[in-house]
């Protein structure tokens, strides 16, 4: 034996007052007659600033140069790590030219490992920061 229930029409009329809302909105929207609350955040767009996308744009130019540096170091001294000879010599010299220099070649590895490491470090830096820019 079946049993049949009989709905009210309750539920029956909040669906077609659902569906008449849906359509009041869609042709509103087709219409132009939407309000500013009912417009989403993506509809809105941010007014670009020409000049500061422009500064934000040499700011990443910026950042490329200096890795670009950092990695011409970095080769040059690892060519110089690899074809160190006994008579190579190490010297610092500051704008009032007083030198600094010596030809101990454990200082220079010491001095030389020690630039090498700081330079990838920086130059790691500057790519993060680079992959992480938003124009």
């Amino acid at each position: 034996m079946e049993t049949k229930t009989k709905q009210n029409g309750s539920a029956t009329n909040q669906n077609v007052t659902v569906k008449k809302d849906i359509q009041k909105k869609l042709t509103e929207e087709a219409m132009g007659k939407t309000t500013a609350k009912e417009k989403t955040v993506s509809d809105e767009k941010p007014a670009i600033n020409l000049d500061e996308r422009i500064q934000k744009f040499e700011k990443l130019r910026g950042l490329a140069t200096q890795r670009e540096r950092l990695n011409e170091t970095l080769n040059e001294l690892t060519k110089f790590n690899y074809n160190q000879d006994d008579s190579a010599s190490f010297y610092i010299r500051d704008s009032r030219n007083l030198e600094f220099r010596t030809t101990n070649t454990n200082l220079i590895k010491l001095v030389t490992t020690h630039l090498q490491s700081t330079l990838e470090q920086r130059k790691s830096e500057i790519e993060q920061e680079i992959v992480q820019f938003e124009l």
